[in-house]
């Protein structure tokens, strides 16, 4: 059974859409630097690894070239030990050190929207282009419903956008997953969010699409990620007449112990969900520290990831390519993200002819009707992708396996 087949990986990829270089003409080769920024240490790491094997593949297949230039990869760590996950120090670090490298051409990063906020002004500061594999937090790049104050806008400190992401946003998102728990029959839903950009975020699409499609909600409670249990929550949410469970955050937070509380609060017919947050071994897999198996039945997540069959052939090459290459039968859904990810970049240097920061940006915001592993797609002026569907994975003898799409229309 393949968890999650991906992609595909062709060798002519069409970026579409023109960009200019600002000198004109075709400059000679130079020798750059992309670097990416994930957390490598904690509940992220196998999701993390993934997707920087999948962008190391897509440089390997086209011989760390990108027209005439030469292309050197550096992955970056932005969580710590103590931590398990991202933090502000290292992310920033990261961000800086690529900054501060006159080699860098681009950015692959974060995974975590939360990181976004702290890296895209040092970077858009140095005009370093950024693509995010996984960020999907709205206040990133629009000031949509969900959103903060001053979002996004002041993530901009040059007034030229720089960021690009390649998962849809936020108000997809929200939208599928409370279509996803119309659909299955849920009536009155218990929500809890990390506090993090990311989940927080999330959790407010989630209500305001919830009003929109008639789901009610009996709670949206921001929870202390360092809870021994979360029991009295559960417990409430139980006397309120909850059927079903959503968290919005993700695994590092204290996922697996609050699944556990309230599918135990709420018995073994209630239905329980996550979004891409959660979306990983670290939460699916007991024997690595996720969901226990009793929980499997119960449990949903979504992620823009589809089936293996619903990708063009080329996909079925990917897919071996990369189990040839790293031994694994069943890749994180990431994988594909750090491929598309090194792809479009390389097609974005490439594209720009000159190698130089701005031209890569506008390579990057030209993007259009783009042939990729994840589909057709453009990036639009926000730096958001076209693409829409979510997929919706069960979990089956600790792995995650694709049970349908949603087409959900985010809300207006």
């Amino acid at each position: 059974m393949l968890a999650f087949g991906v992609a595909a990986c062709g060798e002519d990829d069409n970026g579409g859409g023109e960009a200019t270089p600002a000198g004109g003409g075709e400059a000679a080769g130079k020798s750059l630097t992309i670097y990416s920024s994930v957390p490598l240490q904690g509940a992220s790491r196998v999701q993390s690894e993934a997707l920087v094997n999948g962008a190391k593949l897509a440089l390997e297949q086209v011989g760390g070239k990108a027209g005439p230039h030469t292309i050197k990869y550096e992955s970056l760590d932005d969580s710590t030990a103590q931590a398990g996950s991202w933090t502000p120090e290292a992310e920033s670090g990261n961000a800086l050190k690529a900054s501060q490298d006159d080699s860098t051409a681009l950015y692959i990063g974060t995974l975590n929207s939360g990181a976004a906020k702290v890296s895209i002004p040092i970077l858009n500061e140095a005009q370093i282009p950024m693509i995010s594999p996984a960020n999907t937090y709205v206040g990133l790049t629009t000031d949509d419903p969900g959103s903060e104050p001053g979002e996004p806008d002041k993530y901009y400190p040059t007034g030229e956008r720089t960021y690009t992401r390649i998962v849809p946003k936020d108000t997809i998102q929200a939208a599928a997953l409370v279509t996803l728990m119309k659909t299955e029959g849920c009536t009155k839903v218990a929500m809890t969010n990390d506090k993090e950009v990311y989940g927080a975020g999330l959790a407010r699409v989630v209500e305001l699409s919830a009003k929109e499609q008639g789901l009610t909600l009996t709670a949206n409670d921001a929870i202390d990620k360092n809870a021994s249990n979360y029991r009295s929550l559960a417990q409430k949410a139980k006397k309120d007449g909850a059927d079903c469970f959503l968290y919005s955050g993700i695994t590092a937070n204290n996922a697996v112990q609050q699944f556990k509380d309230f599918a135990s609060a709420l018995g073994p017919d209630a239905k329980l969900y996550g979004p891409d947050g959660v979306a990983e071994t670290g939460f699916v897999s007991e024997k690595d520290g996720g969901i226990p198996a009793e929980l499997n039945a119960q449990v949903k997540v979504t992620i823009a990831t589809l089936s293996p069959d619903q990708y063009p052939p080329e996909g079925q090459a990917f897919f071996k390519d990369f189990t040839t290459k790293y031994g694994v039968d069943n890749p994180d859904p990431y994988a594909i993200y750090g491929y598309e990810a090194m792809k479009l970049a390389l097609d974005a240097i490439e594209r720009s002819e000159t190698g130089e920061r701005p031209d890569i940006t506008k390579a990057l915001f030209a993007t259009k009707e783009r042939s990729s592993v994840l589909g057709t797609y453009s990036i639009d002026e926000n730096g958001d992708t076209t693409l829409t569907d979510y997929g919706v994975y069960g979990v089956e003898d600790g792995e995650l396996k694709f049970d349908q799409t949603i087409k959900a229309a985010a809300q207006g």
